[in-house]
């Protein structure tokens, strides 16, 4: 086999040794919460893998890179072939028996697969508010080698998010955890017709006050519970609202509040980068600096040498 490398953020592949799928990326430590996402580098070609059983939660897979053959079988039941390609998707939705999986690459460009396991309480939470049924008795259809535009979004996003090694905290998880509920829900179950948007809004007071309250916690964890609590709504539903008012998510909403007020301090006091970035929300200076290039497009200090007091 041609020896092949893939430069990923400070790894450096050889997938001519690769005999495993190799584990490089993790949520576990990101303080994540109803999502956990895992993303793999994969052999060229793997022989016979045991699968172990799914969990109860639901799992999505994204592949990215070559296309590659895939065969599973149930233990000593019959193969069947797959063969995915550049962000093709992989949803599994219900626990079952261990199998055996077996692949090959159709080209020399190497393949990783992004894993991400959504709650199943989450989703039944998620299910009984939108359409006021019992989620045992509410089928989710599972899906193998197909596209999804949002899912893929949502999944590339996330895994953009822990290559970079941003902090994101458990805001950013819960929102696109509840992004997931919903389009899974709208779309791959037989209730999906019944589920309409929410008639209106946000009012301008409700507004208000979920702004008041995110400044004045700018420098929290801020959970989904804790801005849904200020207008009265339950988690799942404010996010649809807070979506259909602002055509923003929630964690998108709390980014730009930093932003903002991490501008107010760099312009007009000499308060050290570590500091302001604790201020405003941000786990570090890192965290900020990262924030500022991707939101302005110029570093904290670069902005504070342009715009000083």
């Amino acid at each position: 086999m041609t020896q092949q490398k893939i430069q990923f953020g400070a790894s450096d592949i050889s997938y001519d040794r690769l005999t495993a799928p190799l584990l490089y990326l993790s949520s576990e430590e990101a303080g994540w919460e109803g999502l956990i996402a895992h993303a793999f580098h994969e052999p060229m070609e793997m022989e016979t893998l045991l699968s172990p059983p799914p969990s109860r939660d639901i799992s999505l897979v994204l592949f990215q890179g070559g296309a590659m053959h895939m065969e599973r079988r149930p233990i000593n039941g019959s193969w069947q072939a797959l063969s995915v390609h550049q962000g093709d998707l992989m949803l599994q939705v219900e626990a079952g028996p261990a199998s055996e999986v077996r692949w090959w690459n159709l080209t020399n460009a190497p393949t990783q697969t992004f894993h991400l396991s959504l709650s199943r309480e989450l989703f039944a939470r998620t299910a009984e508010e939108m359409v006021d049924r019992d989620p045992e008795r509410l089928s989710l259809m599972g899906r193998a080698g197909f596209q999804d535009p949002l899912l893929m979004q949502i999944g590339f996003t996330l895994w953009r998010e822990l290559e970079e090694h941003a902090p994101t905290g458990k805001l950013y998880a819960q929102t696109a955890a509840q992004m997931l509920a919903v389009h899974l829900l709208r779309h791959y179950t037989s209730v999906g017709e019944r589920i309409k948007g929410p008639a209106q809004g946000l009012t301008q007071q409700q507004m208000r006050r979920l702004t008041d309250f995110v400044q004045a916690h700018l420098s929290q964890d801020l959970s989904l519970e804790a801005l849904a609590q200020q207008t009265g709504f339950s988690p799942y539903y404010f996010a649809r609202l807070f979506r259909q008012t602002t055509g923003a998510s929630p964690h998108q909403f709390v980014m730009q509040l930093r932003i903002e007020r991490a501008q107010q301090l760099l312009k007009k006091t000499d308060t050290p980068l570590a500091q302001i970035a604790l201020e405003s929300g941000f786990a570090n200076q890192s965290h900020l600096t990262h924030a500022f290039k991707r939101y302005l497009g110029l570093t904290p200090r670069a902005y504070r040498q342009n715009n000083s007091f």
